[in-house]
């Protein structure tokens, strides 16, 4: 194998800097041991790491190309001589990380943004179509008035730490067979924040930030369902060293309804009529989801809480009617139905004169022994799905 540098990284003689370092990352990304556990490999790469390492080096790269020895004798010789930065080596696979070489990754701060929080709360149906706003007892961490979040008791604050002298970090230098490798690890003694509080706050032992109750309004609006969740920014947790609030997210829960049911923006409900109204066709009166808001108040005309449902003369059991935008309204404009199934309540105990009556009515239309009319059941979905695969 050539021991010239410029043919082990494939440059040219007047390659920049930059050109070096990316034939390196490519060839280190081909080559490094963690990737290719071929043993040629290993060799390989010890070639291009200290082709590398001349080639980088103004100094050294100048030696080498005026012939005299880039490691200035010694008897090193290339391929052989003092270590080189790992920081090179994290750089080819993750770009410039940090490390003495690339001005290190710094100290943490001690602000950092607080968690989210979530709670859940119910709510009636009629709550949830109009909106409403509730108030609402939450206990989470705030920042520390005592220190001001600082985490230092009144009147003294935080000091550089000496074991790294603010950096955050410390080196560990170990040799392998690439040389001596330089990693930097967080501070043990400052656990790289870089300062150390001498006389933490007795009210949150230097954490910046305590628990408490608060309360909040929260304003739901209009159309809301089950599982909704309503945002309040900046409302959740205080971060450690009175860092910024997370947010409070208030999940919605619809209570049940005694006369409705919802089913997204619309509205269900039963009634239920003798067979002489179905049969006469009648008026019924329905509450309508507005009177569960003017329950407790003084009925206003503004504010429709019935309506008038008019049953057909002929009505089926089992038929729908659709009233339209009497349901609830959503979230982004606009209004459900209000659909109302009639169900006919046909009498099971009848005096003499109703049974008299009854059948008089059965002679007159003839109904006296119906024969009744026979019809396919209607299938459910599930069903002409499978009667369709079965085709195929």
């Amino acid at each position: 194998m050539s021991q010239d540098p410029y043919q082990l990284l494939g440059v040219d003689r007047d390659a920049d800097a930059d050109a070096v370092k990316k034939a390196y990352r490519r060839l280190a990304r081909q080559y490094h041991p963690d990737v290719n556990p071929d043993p040629d490999a290993q060799e390989r790469f010890k070639e291009i790491s200290r082709a590398y390492e001349i080639l980088s080096d103004p100094q050294k790269r100048a030696a080498f190309d005026r012939g005299g020895d880039p490691f200035g004798g010694a008897g090193a010789g290339f391929g052989q001589g003092p270590g080189f930065s790992f920081t090179d080596i994290m750089d080819a696979f993750f770009g410039q990380q940090g490390g003495a070489a690339g001005g290190g990754r710094g100290p943490r701060s001690r602000e950092r943004r607080g968690q989210d929080a979530l709670i859940r709360i119910e709510i009636t149906l009629a709550e949830a179509a109009f909106g409403v706003a509730r108030e609402l007892m939450v206990d989470t961490a705030v920042l520390c008035t005592t220190c001001g979040g600082e985490g230092a008791a009144p009147g003294s604050h935080a000091t550089p730490c000496e074991t790294c002298h603010g950096a955050g970090e410390v080196a560990q230098v170990q040799r392998s067979f690439l040389g001596e490798i330089r990693t930097l690890r967080p501070c043990p003694a400052c656990r790289g924040f870089g300062t150390i509080i001498p006389d933490p706050c007795r009210e949150c032992s230097g954490d910046g930030r305590v628990r408490a109750r608060r309360t909040l309004t929260v304003k739901i609006p209009a159309g809301v369902d089950t599982g909704t969740r309503v945002q309040l920014s900046g409302e959740g947790e205080v971060g450690p060293g009175g860092g910024p609030a997370g947010d409070l997210y208030v999940e919605i829960h619809v209570a049940q309804h005694e006369v409705f049911t919802r089913n997204g923006n619309d509205l269900h409900c039963t009634v239920t009529l003798p067979m002489t109204a179905a049969a006469l066709g009648t008026v019924l009166t329905l509450p309508t989801l507005e009177a569960d808001v003017v329950a407790d108040e003084e009925p206003t005309t503004e504010i429709e809480t019935s309506l008038e449902l008019d049953v057909r003369p002929g009505t089926q059991s089992g038929s729908e009617q659709v009233l339209r935008g009497r349901g609830v309204p959503g979230l982004r404009g606009g209004r459900g139905d209000l659909i109302v199934t009639v169900l006919v309540d046909t009498p099971t105990k009848l005096d003499a004169r109703q049974e008299e009556l009854l059948r008089e009515l059965a002679a007159i239309r003839d109904e006296e022994r119906p024969s009744g009319h026979v019809h396919p059941t209607s299938r459910s979905m599930f069903g002409r799905l499978r009667d369709a695969f079965n085709q195929h």
